[in-house]
């Protein structure tokens, strides 16, 4: 047994000694770039031993990597932009998403999750096979650019058989929901900083090249001729934040509903993520999500009022979802406009300027119909448009392909999604991608009904109309923010929540579902089987000198409505109901 131990013994030493040379290595290579300040070097160093890291933990666990993965989805922007722009960090979040697609996979076969067969799988295939065609068409200038556009348009396709097994009970759904909603806060508040101290705030003093256009822009109002500055906050450009901000506003208000239904963990947090969100909403700059920002606050609001639990007599709870939802948005835009008068009034004169139809400067018209129309009709000029010039050749990051192959990048962009489609594709990519995405939204729509008056609704609900959104409204606008990496990412993982919905229902909640007897212990109008009632508080005067709870019922069909009788009061002593002519 001694004999058996000396190896053992002799192997840790060998491997302690090794370890030893290496971190005395690693010091000095260290010691040398810092006393030759290429702190650059360093950095990235320490971002690939995170990766590797990460890399671990999502092979091991694919669940606890996913969320370093969301996290990493949306903070490598930052990375990237103090980094110099790499190509290897542009990459960074698919190498990620790879490791997880392997890890998630082979758990798969193992037994170990679940998968679903999408209801719209066979349209999506058919557009995903004119993709793959598209790749090696003769007329693209490097198979490079229809790699690139696979990767933009299908890479995160697998994310919605994640999202699907991500989600097993009530807490795995709360945590996700929490987690985004505190990295929107997050966001949200780096954004309103940067909108108030400028570009220098979260930006190196020199940009890359690359996104320099990007990350430094500012805007005049037409008339006023007031500057302000349009924040990225962790992004590289205005435009990926304001998409960010659309995302949010639906993804936090839909969880203030789903919360107020389930739980009450976690309530304040979300409703201060709302009010965050809408402050970096207004001073954004950005009219895209002011105004679908607004909207989608407004339909949220009346869907969720339409598929309320009112069965279940917990339709207060959705009203007050909304009620708060509005209280502290307003909130949240009244103390901007009164610590930041300048910067809020600067946006808000932008925003009035051009959007007021009494206004000269009014570009409503023009951004709606006027101009998309024109680039549409501008996509029947380019070449090859019949069979398409090849799948990624007008599409986002063009740029680090041609710079790649040291040559110009084709000028075949247009400024409309389906004209895009059919300079890249062909005639007949519109047709399909409307065939796959309508495919999507009926059935995605079938479930948002089934949950109709449940605890999920609220949520089901906002990752339908975020579909809508981007496969729809957006794409009439261009392509830029379907083949977005954040919201493509967030689309795709969503569905697969959003079809996982139904079979969390058949389960109990696991949370502790909020007791409905306190809005009665507050006094005011309540619902009961009868109609309405109002409530009398043990707080209040009456509800003092009775030492009791009343309730009056205005729908009682014996008194009429208006004369305190002992037929229409309800007692509760000690606890217990005593019902005179009222049914709780």
């Amino acid at each position: 047994m001694l004999t058996a131990r000396v190896p053992a013994m002799r192997n840790q030493a060998l491997i302690g000694v090794s370890l030893l040379v290496i971190a005395i290595g690693a010091a000095w290579q260290i010691g040398g770039k810092i006393a030759a300040n290429d702190l650059r070097t360093l950095a990235f160093a320490a971002v690939g031993f995170a990766g590797c890291a990460v890399a671990v933990m999502i092979l091991r666990n694919w669940r606890t990597g996913f969320f370093v993965f969301l996290v990493w989805l949306l903070f490598e922007d930052l990375v990237r932009k103090y980094l110099g722009n790499s190509t290897a960090l542009f990459f960074g979040k698919d190498v990620l998403a790879l490791l997880i697609y392997i890890s998630f996979f082979a758990a798969v076969r193992r037994g170990q999750e679940k998968m679903f067969r999408p209801p719209f799988l066979l349209f999506l295939s058919l557009f995903v096979w004119l993709g793959v065609l598209q790749v090696f068409n003769q007329n693209s200038p490097s198979i490079l650019y229809g790699l690139l556009g696979f990767k933009l348009y299908f890479y995160y396709i697998p994310l919605m058989y994640v999202g699907y097994a991500l989600i097993r009970n009530d807490e795995d759904l709360r945590k996700f929901l929490v987690v985004n909603a505190a990295l929107a806060g997050v966001i949200a508040s780096l954004g309103i900083i940067q909108a108030i101290l400028g570009h220098s705030f979260l930006n190196p003093t020199t940009l890359a090249p690359e996104i320099r256009e990007l990350g430094q822009l500012d805007r005049v109002t037409p008339i006023s001729n007031q500057i302000l500055s349009l924040p990225t906050a962790v992004f590289v450009s205005t435009g990926r934040f304001a998409m960010y901000l659309i995302l949010a506003t639906n993804l936090v208000i839909g969880t203030a509903g789903y919360l107020l239904l389930s739980t009450r963990r976690s309530r304040n947090l979300v409703f201060v993520v709302i009010g965050l969100v809408g402050g970096a909403t207004l001073l954004s700059g950005s009219r895209g999500a002011v105004v679908y920002s607004g909207a989608s606050t407004l339909i949220l609001a009346v869907a969720f009022l339409w598929g309320a639990p009112w069965r279940q007599r917990q339709a207060h709870r959705l009203i007050k979802a909304v009620r708060r939802s509005f209280i502290v948005a307003a909130l949240g835009l009244a103390a901007i406009l009164l610590i930041f008068p300048t910067e809020a009034g600067s946006r808000i004169a932008f925003y009035t300027e051009t959007l007021s139809p009494n206004s000269s400067a009014y570009e409503v018209s023009n951004r709606s119909w006027s101009y998309p129309i024109a680039n549409l009709m501008g996509a029947f000029t380019r070449p090859n448009w019949v069979l398409g010039n090849g799948i990624g050749t007008a599409s986002l990051g063009t740029q680090y392909v041609s710079k790649a192959l040291g040559q110009r990048a084709p000028d075949l962009w247009v400024e409309e999604g389906y004209g895009q489609l059919i300079i890249e594709m062909g005639i007949i990519a519109p047709f399909l991608w409307l065939l796959w995405t309508a495919a999507l939204l009926y059935y995605s729509w079938g479930v948002v009904r089934r949950l109709r008056q449940t605890r999920l609704f609220p949520i089901a609900f906002a990752i339908f109309w975020y579909a809508f959104l981007l496969l729809y409204p957006f794409t009439y606008g261009g392509l830029a923010p379907y083949q977005n990496f954040v919201p493509n990412a967030f689309l795709w993982l969503l569905i697969g929540v959003l079809f996982r919905l139904p079979h969390i229902l058949e389960n109990p909640p696991v949370l502790a579902v909020a007791s409905t007897s306190r809005p009665a212990e507050r006094g005011g109008f309540q619902f009961c089987r009868n109609g309405l009632r109002f409530v009398v508080a043990p707080g209040s005067l009456l509800g003092k000198i009775s030492r009791s709870m009343l309730l009056f019922c205005a729908a009682c069909p014996r008194p009429p409505f208006g004369i305190l009788t002992p037929e229409n009061l309800c007692w509760r002593l000690g606890g217990k109901l005593y019902p005179s002519g009222c049914d709780e």
